[in-house]
């Protein structure tokens, strides 16, 4: 009986999927295998053994694993976008957090430097020694005058001078 190939016309280019190679295989113990033999590959037979059917892939097989490797191939493309805009975003808020550092430690600045200016006029305004003696002096001899005025004339309506004319 003669094996019939199906032929595959697809208008798109189907890629031969990468071959891995098989997980390493650690035998076990003698104990541990069965002990009925491996069944023989007879020749011309009409069921394929498992090592023909691995050598030619399902052309179906081979569209849907090249749809499934597109997909992956534009998620990995997004994600890529994504994390660089990500990054570009991380970048920006690294330098705004700077920034704002920056500008609070110069309103720090500008808030002392304020309160410094504004301590040195209230200095600057006070009256130093030399004006507080002329303060005291002036009002001591006032103060002389306008008592002996009163000693002298008395004040009109309470009571006469109380010195001798």
């Amino acid at each position: 009986m003669a094996k019939i190939e199906p032929t595959v016309t697809s208008p798109v280019p189907v890629e031969a999927p990468a071959v891995t190679p098989p997980p390493a295989f650690s035998p076990a113990p003698a104990a541990a295998m069965p002990a009925s033999p491996a069944p023989a590959i007879v020749v011309g037979s009409a069921v394929p053994s498992s090592a023909e059917a691995a050598a030619k892939p399902d052309p179906r097989q081979l569209d849907q694993l090249s749809r499934i490797e597109e997909k992956a191939a534009r998620i990995e493309e997004k994600f890529a976008r994504y994390e660089a805009v990500l990054t570009r975003a991380e970048a920006s808020l690294e330098r705004s957090a700077h920034k704002v550092d920056a500008a609070a430690g110069t309103m720090d600045f500008a808030a002392i430097r304020g309160e410094i200016s504004a301590l040195r006029d209230r200095v600057d305004a006070t009256p130093r020694a030399g004006t507080l003696f002329l303060t005291a002096i002036v009002t001591a001899a006032l103060t002389v005058a306008l008592t002996i005025v009163v000693l002298k004339f008395g004040v009109p309506g309470l009571f006469g001078s109380l010195l001798t004319r």
